[in-house]
This record gives C-alpha cells, sequence and structure tokens, in this order.
C-alpha cells in the first residue's frame, strides 16, 4: 500500500510538472504571437521577412499551435510567400502539417489579393492606372499552372467595364478564336480592349503564335472599329508589352 501511494504522488506530480511545462511553452507561444502581430501593425509588411509574414497569415488556421515551423517548410517548398499563396490546392496538402483548413486558409487569402487588385482597376481609366492593371493582372495570372486568356474591355473613355477569361488550355497552349473576342466586345459596347495572358513557363517572352495570333484579333478589331490598345503577357519574371516591344 504505501509504495502504491507513493507512485501516486510521483505521478500526481510529475502530472503538474508536465502542467506547469505546458502553460509555460503556451505562454511563450502566446507571446510570440502578440509580439509579431504588434510590429505587423506597427511597421506592415516591410517590418519583416516573408516566413513571419506566412506565420501570422497561418494564426487564424492554426490557433494553438507554433506555425513558424509550418511557415519555414511551406516557403522551402514554394519559394515565396506569394509562391505559397498561389500555390495549387493539392500542392499544399503535400507539405506536412498542411491540412484542409490550412489549405483553404491560404487560397482564400489569396482571392482576397485578387479581389483587392481587381477594386483597384475596375470603373477607372485602363490607361492612365497602368501600373495598378499590371499589379491586377500579374496577381490574378502570373503564376497559373496552366494558360489562360484574358480579355480587358473599354468604354469610349478607356474606362474598364468587363474583365472576363475567355479560355483555358494546356500548360503552353490556350485555344484563341478572334471572332469571338470581337462578338463580345460588340455586345459590351466596348469601343477598345487589352488583351491578356500568362505563361506557366515564368518566361513573359511573346511566341511566333502570340504575336500572330495578336495581329489577327487586331484586324478583326478594326474592320469593326474597335482599338487593341496592347497585349501584355505575364509571368513569374515579369511581363512584356506589345505595344512597348513594337508588336502591335
Amino acid at each position: 500500500m504505501p509504495r502504491t501511494r507513493d507512485k501516486r504522488l510521483s505521478d500526481s506530480a510529475a502530472g503538474m510538472e508536465d502542467a506547469g511545462a505546458l502553460f509555460v511553452a503556451e505562454s511563450a507561444h502566446a507571446g510570440h504571437r502578440q509580439r509579431l502581430r504588434a510590429r505587423f501593425l506597427k511597421g506592415g509588411t516591410e517590418a519583416m521577412p516573408d516566413y513571419e509574414l506566412l506565420e501570422l497569415t497561418l494564426f487564424a488556421a492554426l490557433p494553438r499551435r507554433d506555425t513558424k515551423p509550418l511557415a519555414k517548410a511551406l516557403l522551402a517548398r514554394f519559394g515565396s510567400f506569394a509562391e505559397v499563396i498561389a500555390a495549387p490546392g493539392d500542392r499544399l496538402l503535400e507539405v506536412d502539417g498542411v491540412g484542409e483548413n490550412v489549405a483553404a486558409h491560404l487560397k482564400i487569402v489569396e482571392a482576397a489579393a485578387h479581389r483587392l487588385a481587381q477594386t483597384r482597376v475596375v470603373g477607372q481609366p485602363a490607361l492612365s492606372s497602368w501600373a495598378a492593371l499590371l499589379d491586377y493582372c500579374t496577381a490574378a495570372m502570373a503564376r497559373g499552372q496552366k494558360e489562360e486568356f484574358r480579355v480587358l474591355f473599354l468604354n469610349r473613355k478607356n474606362v474598364l467595364i468587363a474583365d472576363e477569361v475567355q479560355s483555358r488550355g494546356t500548360i503552353d497552349h490556350t485555344p484563341v478564336y478572334p471572332r469571338e473576342i470581337v462578338k463580345r466586345a460588340l455586345e459590351l459596347a466596348a469601343t477598345a480592349i487589352i488583351l491578356v495572358h500568362n505563361h506557366p513557363s515564368g518566361d513573359p517572352t511573346p511566341s511566333r503564335a502570340d504575336i500572330e495570333m495578336t495581329r489577327d484579333i487586331a484586324k478583326a478589331a478594326a474592320a469593326l472599329g474597335i482599338t487593341v490598345h496592347d497585349h501584355l503577357v505575364v509571368g513569374r519574371k515579369g511581363h512584356a508589352s506589345f505595344k512597348a516591344l513594337n508588336l502591335l
């Protein structure tokens, strides 16, 4: 009996030590989160490297877990904060520690970034908001895994009235139909358009097929009094403008 009592006392003491250690760990973790939030609120994203910004982003998805190891694992896999939130959900799930909740949270952050970029260009004069337009196109398309062809429709004042994805294709090709683009411009009463597509390879250099397709669209549009202001190719390594390259 005494031995049993001693064992119970020993187990109880060990349990109290474990509880104390857990309390200390949770307190330190909570303090770290508070300090990180405070630094962000004071200095914004410029005040922290990518892994800390990602840590901060993961707080909501993992409220009781140290997010630093997972943030670093995600960056090791994808390379940067932007690449992490743009990664396809199935690839995010390949990272140890990422569950459905974390993957969904990261895709919500990406969607919010796209929506914010879009609000800065819709209803605005496109040609005088060029930097915002490039930011939006880059955020929406540059990191896509497949080619996507988008048309920005403008009115007589060059205000963006519609932004539509016309087609999606493979990793290096997407079908484009000049007649359909011009038909849609007429339906929207657009007088000008800007063409945009992405290169999943990352290199935005226009291909011969890109050049020929753009000329076909410009010819079809001109016949109906519709101007093609530019064709932008976006990729991870930057963007290319047909107008700047004298290809349009």
